[in-house]
């Protein structure tokens, strides 16, 4: 596919039309990712839209951890769709092509989703070390307010660091080439594109990265840490067994979602390599937010009930 993605403005050359790379040059393949690729979309978007609707719909989930549960899966929801239609329409499309503005859009939703992702998976680990080490002073110290407040704090966040990352990126000149080596625009390809010296965008990069993947973590494990310590000290069996039973989901999305985030983000330019990369996010976009929903949901009974009960309102009508 030939491009005109260079434009002249103010006497220089301006990329203003990106284009990614095509994933296969056999249709076959294209066609058999496109379609894999679409069932774990559809499926993440019905898995999560339904474990939200479950919470919102049921009196008896509005509780902090399941109204935080809820956050994540609109958080997956937005994430998923920022990246993903774009992605199905170049697999099967000789259209490849992305303005400048809808690249910056979309890397200002990718990052909104995935930053305030990072900071709500740490909450609801906090959320769970109070529950289990402060049961006495749970119900204060996370009230619905608290629990509001914290939500919104992830969201903001991951504005805020959108907002600046995706400014302080495309304030920069492309000079061309404009193919980007990836399905979407995410920060790295993105600036490998930029003419110049990007060494202060790709150190910005790798700060937010510690402070809102690396920060998190250790909040997280921290968090776990302590747990692991109250529940070992517990009397009873069935104690520790439900105290363990509550965090085992929440710890296998931490893992899957900071192992590939963690891999992509913080690991030394030097060691990129496109299709690493690109496999790397296939992983976090899709796979992630589609296992998020079935690990709730096949870790929790409460969730489950709560399905079968939301589903079966629905059939009635």
């Amino acid at each position: 596919m030939n491009l005109n993605c260079s434009l002249w403005q103010d006497n220089s050359i301006s990329v203003k039309l990106f284009a990614f790379t095509k994933f296969s040059e056999v249709t076959e393949q294209c066609f058999l990712l496109f379609t894999l690729i679409l069932l774990m979309f559809l499926t993440s978007l019905t898995g999560n839209a339904l474990i939200a609707l479950a919470i919102w719909t049921n009196p008896v989930l509005h509780t902090p951890m399941y109204f935080f549960l809820a956050n994540l899966s609109l958080l997956e929801i937005g994430y998923t769709c920022s990246v993903i239609p774009k992605m199905l329409q170049s697999l099967v499309s000789e259209t490849r092509g992305i303005s400048r503005e809808g690249c910056a859009t979309q890397m200002f939703f990718f990052t909104l989703f995935g930053i305030s992702e990072c900071c709500l998976l740490a909450t609801m680990a906090y959320d769970r070390y109070m529950a289990i080490c402060s049961p006495l002073h749970y119900a204060t110290r996370m009230s619905r307010e608290v629990c509001a407040q914290l939500a919104m704090i992830s969201w903001v966040v991951g504005c805020m660091v959108g907002l600046g990352q995706t400014n302080y990126i495309f304030s920069l000149d492309f000079c061309g080439p404009c193919e980007i080596d990836h399905f979407f625009c995410d920060l790295p390809p993105i600036l490998a594109l930029a003419c110049g010296d990007t060494s202060h965008n790709e150190a910005a990069v790798f700060v937010a990265a510690i402070l809102c993947i690396s920060s998190p973590f250790l909040l997280i494990i921290t968090s776990y840490g302590r747990i692991l310590a109250a529940v070992l000290i517990m009397p009873s069996l069935e104690g520790r067994q439900k105290a363990l039973s509550t965090c085992s989901s929440h710890l296998v999305v931490v893992t899957l979602f900071y192992g590939s985030a963690s891999v992509t983000y913080l690991r030394p330019k030097a060691s990129h390599s496109p299709g690493i990369d690109k496999l790397l996010a296939l992983f976090y976009t899709v796979v992630t937010s589609m296992l998020n929903p079935i690990i709730y949901s096949l870790r929790n009974k409460e969730v489950k009930a709560a399905l079968r009960r939301t589903l079966s309102k629905r059939k009635m009508f």
